[in-house]
């Protein structure tokens, strides 16, 4: 009457590591370059935590979150820029008129 054990997680495993793919999914709309580089670093987190590298599986999260969150950033800068640009090209023809 034997069973199978598995061992228990180490510490740092499984739940510890965040993968932001949902972040990176989202970053695709708005830097669409640096949203993919997101999404990838993002699917490789699960793959590695399975395999027992947790040292890689954080190095690949902080990389899905910096690149994520840069392209979210930079598609609100980009967008608030469209929308002043065309908010003083706006002014600026009504002025004139």
């Amino acid at each position: 009457m034997s069973q199978d054990w598995t061992p228990p997680p180490a510490s740092g495993a499984t739940g510890s590591v965040p993968n932001y793919l949902i972040p990176a999914i989202i970053s695709l709309f708005c830097c669409l370059p640096l949203g993919i580089v997101g999404v990838i670093f993002a699917a490789q987190v699960n793959g590695k935590v399975a395999a027992g590298d947790t040292q890689g599986a954080l190095d690949s999260s902080k990389k899905a979150k910096l690149f994520s969150f840069i392209a979210i950033g930079l598609g609100l800068l980009g967008w608030g820029c469209y929308i002043l640009f065309f908010v003083v090209i706006g002014g600026l023809s009504i002025a004139n008129s």
